[in-house]
This record gives C-alpha cells, sequence and structure tokens, in this order.
C-alpha cells in the first residue's frame, strides 16, 4: 500500500538544517512553557472522553528524543502517559511476529503510548543490519500501514515524528556524551558502528516515509541540530495532531460532585 497524495512525504536531503534556532534561552522557555500547558490540557481531554493515542519517535543515535520526550512528559499526569523504550526484541518475542509485542503496549482508553522507537525498527535497523531477511523487511511496509489503520479505525490518533541530525552534529554529541562521565553510559559500540552505514540508513529512513507516511498516520521530520527547536517543534506538532477536532476545554462539573462540595463547604 502507497502513501496517499493527501500530504507531502518528508525526504531528508529536503529539511532545511540551519534555519531553526532560538536567539535566547528565555524565548524558548517562554514557548516550551506554554506548550507544556497546552498537552496537559489535551492530555486531560483525552482523560475525560477516554480517547487513545500513540506517539511515535524514531531518529538517529543522539537525536534528542530522550530530551524531546522529556519535555513532552514533564508536565503531564504519569497516570495517564506511559513511554516505552523499545530495545532489540527478546527471546521469546523473537520467537513471535515482530508486531507482537507492541501489542502488549498499546495505549488504555484515556491514555498516551510514548514510543522511543517503534515497530518501525522491522525497515529500519532490522533492514540495514541484516537482521531481518529481505522478504520480510519490504513485506512490513504493508503490515505496518495496517498495523496503524486498524488502529485509527478503532480511534486511536497517531502521531509519529522522526528527528534528524546532520553527520557533523551526531559526530558532536558521541563526543560530548565520551567525554562526559554521566552521559558516557549513552553510547554503545553499535552506536558508532551505526556511523559506518549511514548512506544505508538515510535510504532506509527515505523509503520507510515514501511507503509509510500515509493519511491517517503521516511522518513528520523534524530538523534536531539545534535542542531547543527540535523540542519546541515536537510538542507544537504533538499539540496540533492530538487537539484537531478535539474540545480540550474542561467538562462541567459533575452535579452530585457540586451538590456534596457546596454542603461540605457550607459548615
Amino acid at each position: 500500500m502507497m502513501h496517499d497524495n493527501a500530504h507531502s512525504v518528508p525526504r531528508l536531503a529536503d529539511l532545511d538544517m540551519k534555519g531553526h534556532r532560538f536567539a535566547e534561552k528565555a524565548a524558548y522557555q517562554k514557548e516550551l512553557a506554554a506548550l507544556q500547558e497546552k498537552i496537559l490540557h489535551v492530555q486531560q481531554a483525552y482523560w475525560h472522553a477516554k480517547r487513545r493515542a500513540i506517539i511515535v519517535f524514531e531518529g538517529w543515535d543522539a537525536a534528542g528524543k530522550g530530551g524531546a520526550i522529556r519535555r513532552l512528559t514533564e508536565n503531564l499526569d504519569p497516570r495517564g502517559a506511559h513511554v516505552w523504550p523499545i530495545a532489540a526484541p527478546t527471546a521469546a518475542e523473537q520467537g513471535r511476529h515482530y508486531l507482537w509485542r507492541f501489542w502488549q503496549r498499546l495505549p488504555e482508553p484515556g491514555t498516551f503510548a510514548i514510543f522511543d522507537r517503534s515497530w518501525y525498527g522491522r525497515v529500519l535497523v532490522e533492514r540495514v543490519e541484516g537482521f531481518a531477511k529481505p522478504h520480510e523487511w519490504r513485506r512490513a511496509y504493508d503490515e505496518i500501514n495496517e498495523f496503524e489503520r486498524l488502529l485509527s479505525d478503532d480511534g486511536v490518533r497517531i502521531v509519529k515524528l522522526f528527528l534528524h541530525v546532520s553527520e557533523a552534529e551526531q559526530l558532536e554529541r558521541f563526543r560530548e556524551r565520551l567525554g562526559n562521565p554521566y552521559k558516557r553510559w549513552k553510547l554503545t559500540a553499535e552506536d558508532l558502528r551505526n556511523r559506518d552505514r549511514r548512506a544505508d540508513y538515510e535510504q532506509a529512513i527515505d523509503d520507510m516515509f515514501t511507503h509509510t507516511s500515509t493519511g491517517i498516520a503521516p511522518w513528520v521530520a523534524i530538523p534536531a541540530d539545534a535542542k531547543w527547536y527540535a523540542r519546541v517543534a515536537v510538542l507544537r506538532h504533538v499539540v496540533e495532531v492530538l487537539s484537531q477536532g478535539i474540545d480540550i476545554t474542561p467538562p462541567p462539573l459533575d452535579p452530585a460532585v457540586k451538590a456534596a462540595a457546596e454542603k461540605l463547604l457550607r459548615k
């Protein structure tokens, strides 16, 4: 299944990596705080209406996915948002269809499920590193589109974000991690090895956009060389998509609660 033509499909080469920066920290903090307030109101609306949302984060190693997720969830009620960090499948998961482990992590009514990496590993790392055979990852485009379509048909709203960093910026962040004892744990031999396959990954990413950016679940690629800009862009997009057609004003007070409160407060 190819994407429909109702939206534009991102391409890495088309991204403007230079034009997005906050000149001052105060401006960044002000917009971030306003968006964090908005996403809390959106979350409350989803909670009351028992709606569900999935937010998928993909991106290069050191692209800032963790930092963006932290800013996204900082203000949320933790009961209504679950972050799922996705690593290599366990031995038990490897014996099952690759989507099985994601079925276990779908959002409950009224909640957000946030995926730090996702089922797209099938057409990215598994494709490039040879963990999936060509016929398996080629077949996965249609499987993923159908998976997302049935979730959407069931009322789940899906947001898909790809954080893109330039090769030079990624190298700089790897150096910073290596030199900082508190960040060193984030850097793995795999991260360094993957750099040698950058051209292969770029091809896999653009193919992923082409085949899985659909009308119901389009991809958005975010230039992430500037961390402040990327964090705000992520929040802006999540707020925009999740609030479309949703009334985010607070629900009226339950009459029974109102009566009980008035009685209590009269004492």
